[in-house]
């Protein structure tokens, strides 16, 4: 099954003092550095006891995600209880969670075994300090032992899938050479691995089919780009299927009960027409027989899951950024009535055993992720666990609108529109003006979804701050070609519409536009950077979270097994024209430009966006006379996992907000 992972972000802010912006300086800022275990701080304030009491409750909230089900009809979850997210079990409708695993690392990738295997148990990974070096490791339901199943060494190891009966196990790892990201099939009762796929390239695996001889396959070029083919596990022969338009992207891929027909998620063209979305469809080769299961929905298909009995598939749409659910009869494909869900995001989802309920983890802006089951014969719906609000009153949570506002290009004629979920203090004073942060996501072939924030939620009710939370061209969910208008040279459009956005900023008479600050992490870390480069007299302040700052550094020095998969979203830093390119959109090429008081945080073992990247862009602006606040974690990586991490991340975020935006 396909899954969407819900966007997990550390988003913290603050208030009080009033902004000024000061003369640059050709003298560098004094640095105030501070050691504290793994946490290297420089110039970061001590955070004050009355800021970290208000900030307890909202940093105490907590979700729990569905990771399987059990043999016996429970269900695995993924959850926090004390300082990273561990699995635990339930067993029936808010029932007692039992916590089955017990690391300092927080586990993910969970996969347990079907219930026709005689292994009894699940696999997950785990990596150390956040260096993404994941192995994989089987717990054993019977003896509560756990395995480590993968080399141990510096390699990337993930995305198992079982076969039907359970014998098999196949996975993604990097173990070769630790540039390609080969496919392994495991005997799951001998132990022996070997290689079926080293073709080169980004693989995974995607389903077995019945008679466990085939093992579909993907390629993964970039989000707009992918190629499905199956592995004949008896001669070791790789067949691709044809692509039709010669270039598309490939969702969820998996084989009917029948072993000779598919279905899958693809945006390839049908009848000769280009489409926009990605749809749901099944094909049988043998007949060459094509229906397209969501022809009539214009939003794209997250993902799909197949009952183990064959007699439904569950299928979620992404409709402006909100999950619809929907399940088909097998092999009719006539839809089954199910019980309506509150509005929201699903993540994962996936029938039981017995293939008569399904499971999902629910998410909305109003509360955190938690675990539902439907019943689908007696279409009910029932929630299995109960997450913790931190003891807030979750009816004073805001619920953020969808607005669009126009930038600076036309599509038909007519100017284009972003959208953006906007968080709006319910009981703001009158005849005040709200002060504003834009939260931009990472990507950039991501989306912002109306998912709980408890930050957008402090923001709004204690401290009376709007969030606004755009999805700039090059988001996913809007079509194949708003994917690609920030592709390589055309990088800087996406930043005009943040632009656009404080254009329209200052149009509303409820915002104000003196007050605006800028947030993101990853490539969200880019477009804040890239934000102030080109609006500082605009922008007051921005927090840059584990984001670049050159690209071409970014491209040299990011982990080999990543290298090409960003080179085909960002271009070719070793091309004349590319070169060019970042050298003029790179704000580490011109720090002189940043004129906004800066916040800099980043994990020291990120493979994905390594911490050269925030040394020197906080080294460039500070030679630029700015001061920048900058705090290092030795024990993360691509974001702060780690309770004790995030929440002092966020306290001093609050901070830098409190000092360098807000006021009266």
């Amino acid at each position: 099954m396909l899954r969407r992972t819900l966007p997990v972000a550390v988003l913290t802010f603050a208030c009080a003092q009033a902004f000024a912006a000061e003369p640059a300086s050709t003298k560098p800022a004094a640095v105030q550095r501070e050691e504290v275990g793994n946490r290297v701080s420089e110039n970061i304030p001590a955070i004050p006891a009355e800021l970290l009491e208000k900030l307890s409750r909202y940093q105490n909230t907590r979700g729990a995600g569905l990771a399987g089900w059990t043999r016996e009809g429970c269900v695995l979850i993924n959850t926090r209880f004390a300082e990273t997210s561990q699995v635990h079990r339930v067993c029936k409708p808010l029932g007692a969670r039992e916590q089955l695993t017990f690391y300092p690392e927080p586990v993910g990738g969970v996969a347990a075994a079907p219930a026709k295997a005689k292994a009894n148990g699940f696999v997950f990974s785990k990596d150390k300090g956040g260096d993404e070096f994941s192995q994989l490791y089987w717990f054993d339901f019977g003896t509560r032992n756990t395995t480590m199943l993968t080399d141990g060494k510096r390699s990337q190891n993930g995305g198992a899938v079982f076969s039907p009966d359970g014998t098999l196990m196949a996975y993604a790892g990097t173990g070769r050479n630790g540039t390609d990201r080969d496919i392994y099939v495991r005997n799951v009762a001998t132990g022996e691995t070997k290689t079926v796929v080293t073709e080169g390239g980004s693989w995974g695996a995607m389903d077995f089919s019945p008679d466990n001889k085939e093992l579909l396959v993907s390629r993964y070029v970039s989000a707009a780009e992918s190629y499905p083919g199956a592995v004949n596990l008896e001669d070791g022969k790789l067949e691709m299927f044809p692509v039709d338009g010669g270039k598309a992207s490939f969702g969820g891929f998996a084989f009917a009960g029948d072993g000779k027909s598919v279905y899958f998620v693809s945006d390839e063209p049908i009848q000769g027409q280009p489409q926009e979305f990605q749809t749901l469809r099944w094909h049988e080769p043998a007949s060459g027989k094509l229906e397209i299961l969501t022809r009539a929905i214009p939003w794209d298909v997250d993902g799909f899951t197949i009952a183990d009995d064959d007699k439904h598939l569950a299928y979620v749409t992404n409709e402006d950024g909100i999950s619809k659910l929907h399940v088909l009869a097998l092999p009719s494909h006539k839809e089954v009535a199910i019980p309506d869900l509150p509005i929201g995001v699903i993540g994962g989802f996936e029938f039981s055993p017995d293939g008569k309920r399904l499971a999902l983890t629910l998410n909305s802006a109003t509360s955190p992720s938690d675990t539902y089951v439907i019943d689908l014969a007696g279409k009910q719906l029932e929630r299995w666990t109960q997450s913790e609000v931190g003891g807030l009153d979750s009816s004073k949570f805001v619920a953020p609108t969808l607005v669009r506002y126009s930038t600076f290009d036309q599509v038909d004629g007519k100017q284009r529109t972003i959208p953006a979920f906007y968080y709006r203090p319910a009981n703001a004073p009158k005849g005040r003006k709200l002060p504003v942060i834009i939260n931009i996501h990472g990507g950039p072939e991501g989306q912002s979804l109306p998912t709980f924030s408890p930050t957008a939620q402090f923001l709004a009710n204690e401290l009376g701050v709007a969030m606004l939370v755009p999805n700039v061209r090059g988001s996913t969910g809007y079509g194949k070609t708003y994917l690609s208008l920030d592709n390589a040279a055309l990088r800087e459009d996406s930043v005009k519409d943040i632009g656009a956005l404080l254009d329209w900023i200052a149009k509303q008479p409820e915002l104000d536009a003196s007050r605006i600050g800028v947030y993101g992490g990853s490539y969200g870390g880019y477009m804040v950077l890239a934000s102030l480069m080109h609006y500082s007299d605009r922008i007051r302040a921005g927090v840059d979270i584990v984001g670049i700052s050159d690209f071409t550094t970014f491209l040299t020095n990011t982990e080999s097994y990543r290298r090409d998969l960003r080179r085909a979203e960002y271009g070719d830093e070793r091309t004349p024209e590319m070169q060019e390119v970042f050298a003029r959109i790179s704000p580490a090429r011109h720090p002189e430009r940043i004129a906004s008081r800066l916040f800099v945080a980043q994990g020291k073992n990120d493979p994905r966006v390594p911490y050269t990247e925030a040394e020197q862009i906080v080294k460039a602006v500070r030679g630029n006379g700015q001061p920048v606040w900058y705090l290092l974690f030795n024990d993360e990586g691509h974001g702060f996992q780690k309770k004790a991490n995030a929440d002092y991340f966020g306290a001093a975020t609050m901070l830098f907000w409190q000092q360098h935006l807000l006021g009266e």
